[in-house]
């Protein structure tokens, strides 16, 4: 291929890739593994702390898809392991362990999710239980002597709880040692994950560089504002929106959203163009009718068009 195509091929890349991240550690890193020439290895992980996928867990697999369909190795990483841990991320107190029976019930919904946006075919699905279940103490060991504990308290949460005199445990600080861990395993050349994920993935980078591999290129991604269009989309917040709840009930609670997170929405969950989505800021397409199209979108997405007709005439006349 010539070099102009070559060039144009990673612009085209770079700019499928670029779309919604908030930071990419580092550009310049991605660009150089692109221009190998190669299948880059794309890591995922999500712990199934519980049972259902929700919209903002898409963000994160919509761009898994994008490496996807750019030709690239994309790996789904169910922490079925680190979910006995619980994630410490945003958290001001430990997380109540999750029974083994619940964690594998979970990861099979997990799996059956994540199929309704990624290629079954071409996905990679790991379980990290599948090294960690296997390793001695020794090894975990040698694991933990490449990170220092000054490092692993950087993280404000940790921080925050240490000056508010909460109590912080051992098996949290180990965490994002596992996480990182996992990126060795697997021979990560990227991992993505949201906002709040950012130094478990750079803690992979690190891992990487003692295990002598290359560092993983990070890539962050925002996190979605649940339907109170302040908090975090959370189960626990009940203000989500499930990827398996009835269409009718996904369609109503895509309508009750305010304005501004109808566009937020757009953005982050749908393929629109940046011209489209301008010309919903603009008030060119009535609210409501943008919010319809964008419930109708999502509820085909996640079901199907003729349910998302049916859900959309339910709301009409109901």
């Amino acid at each position: 291929m010539p070099d102009e195509d070559l060039e144009m091929e990673l612009d085209q890349q770079l700019n499928t890739l670029r779309r919604n991240a908030v930071e990419i550690i580092s550009e310049p890193e991605l660009v150089a593994k692109l221009r190998e020439g190669r299948p880059l290895r794309v890591k995922l992980g999500m712990d199934p702390t519980a049972p259902d996928l929700h919209l903002g867990h898409t963000i994160a697999l919509k761009k898994l898809s994008d490496f996807q369909r750019l030709g690239h190795t994309v790996i789904f990483l169910v922490g079925d392991f680190t979910a006995m841990i619980g994630d410490p991320t945003g958290r001001s107190e430990a997380r109540p362990a999750l029974s083994a029976e619940q964690i594998k019930q979970n990861a099979q919904t997990y799996q059956a999710q994540v199929f309704k946006i990624l290629e079954q075919r071409n996905t990679e699905l790991r379980f990290n239980s599948e090294w960690m279940d296997q390793m001695r103490a020794g090894e975990l060991i040698k694991i933990a002597a490449r990170i220092s504990v000054a490092r692993l308290l950087e993280r404000d949460d940790f921080e925050q709880r240490l000056e508010q005199q909460k109590p912080l445990f051992l098996h949290e600080l180990l965490y994002p040692l596992i996480q990182g861990y996992d990126s060795v395993a697997l021979r990560a050349d990227v991992e993505i994950g949201g906002t709040d994920q950012k130094f478990n993935m750079l803690v992979g980078r690190e891992l990487q560089r003692a295990f002598g591999q290359p560092a993983q290129v990070v890539i962050t991604l925002p996190i979605l504002e649940g339907l109170d269009g302040t908090r975090k989309m959370s189960k626990s917040l009940r203000n989500y929106v499930s990827l398996v709840e009835p269409a009718e009930e996904m369609f109503g609670k895509l309508m009750s959203i305010s304005d501004p997170l109808m566009v937020r929405y757009y953005e982050l969950l749908t393929d629109l163009s940046a011209q489209e989505i301008a010309g919903i800021k603009s008030g060119a397409v009535h609210p409501m009718e943008a919010k319809k199209r964008l419930a109708f979108t999502l509820v085909s997405r996640y079901h199907d068009s003729s349910a998302a007709a049916q859900a959309r005439e339910y709301f009409e006349t109901k």
